[in-house]
């Protein structure tokens, strides 16, 4: 039964993934096609997920909109917690690029892996710590981060993806915490989007104030441009809903650090969706990196299947 729930877990991470992936090229090709100031995407974003959340509960799970009282102000934290990280990843994607800002906000496997042994006491095995450091190498590789040049040329860039990084890992540990107080992941998912469209909303008027620019003078930044909304939209509901969706359901499975190295593949499939959409190519180190990270994903999964094994093989009582 644990080796079903294993491998279930890990076909929703790897689904959630592949969708997930798909984000940074949009994004970036927003950015760049649209000039479109990154907490404006980032709100937009956000609203279209709660929207669709909305919508799609309405019609096929009403039950979903209960959420018990006493997690009210979890939920908010949870939706702060998430605004923070859209706002870094998105102010990412525009310094870095989509690729780059995808492995660096892989900084958070090593991240969560801390979080997860301070507040739920989660095991370290040696197999899972060779997993992350593969993943952190592959992230250095892909990022081109090992020549100090890069850093010069573009600290505030590697200093947004590391705090994307950051915040990926506290809301980990959100969901993990979601999952073990029972909320439903979809659930989860409708308050803790819907709350941080809410803080995306004060972060714009915020920056509007600080630089005496008219308030929320560019929320319609796109005007009439049918295909810049409707790729906003898509962007909003197929890989951020379902993406985020999925991932957070996969955590009823297998535990926060498991799920988020599974994550750790998005920058493969980054760079697939890069070069199909926007022509970018990896080099040879950066496809070493990949390499790196998918041989700490195997690990990782080895060495679930070797616990599970364990577990099995105990005599019974």
């Amino acid at each position: 039964m644990k080796t079903s729930s294993y491998s279930r877990g890990y076909l929703i991470a790897f689904t959630a993934t592949v969708l997930w992936s798909s984000t940074g090229v949009i994004i970036s090709y927003l950015s760049k096609t649209y000039s479109l100031p990154s907490l404006v995407l980032a709100f937009w974003r956000d609203l279209f997920v709660s929207f669709g959340m909305l919508v799609g509960l309405l019609l096929f799970s009403r039950s979903r909109f209960h959420l018990p009282r006493s997690q009210w102000g979890f939920m908010i934290l949870y939706g702060l917690t998430l605004a923070i990280f859209n706002s870094m990843w998105t102010f990412s994607v525009q310094f870095n690029g989509a690729a780059v800002a995808t492995v660096l906000a892989f900084s958070s496997p090593a991240m969560t892996a801390i979080l997860s042994r301070i507040f739920y006491n989660e095991k370290i095995r040696w197999i899972k710590i060779v997993s992350i450091l593969l993943s952190l190498g592959g992230m250095i590789f892909v990022s081109g981060a090992q020549n100090p040049a890069t850093w010069k040329l573009n600290a505030a860039g590697i200093i947004f993806g590391l705090l994307t990084g950051l915040f990926f890992a506290v809301y980990n540990m959100g969901g993990k915490h979601a999952s073990d107080e029972k909320i439903d992941s979809w659930t989860a998912l409708l308050y803790s989007f819907a709350s941080a469209t809410f803080f995306l909303a004060l972060f714009n008027l915020g920056m509007d104030l600080f630089s005496g620019r008219p308030v929320y003078g560019d929320m319609l930044w796109l005007g009439n441009s049918v295909n810049g909304w409707g790729l906003l939209f898509f962007l909003g509901v197929v890989p951020t809903l379902v993406g985020f969706g999925l991932y957070t359901m996969s955590m009823r499975f297998i535990p926060a650090t498991s799920a988020n190295l599974v994550a750790t593949l998005e920058p493969v499939f980054t760079a697939i969706w890069a070069f199909l959409f926007l022509k970018e190519l990896l080099k040879g180190d950066q496809f070493f990196g990949g390499l790196l990270v998918l041989i700490g994903v195997i690990l990782l999964r080895m060495s679930e299947g070797e616990k599970t094994a364990e577990v099995l093989l105990e005599p019974s009582p």
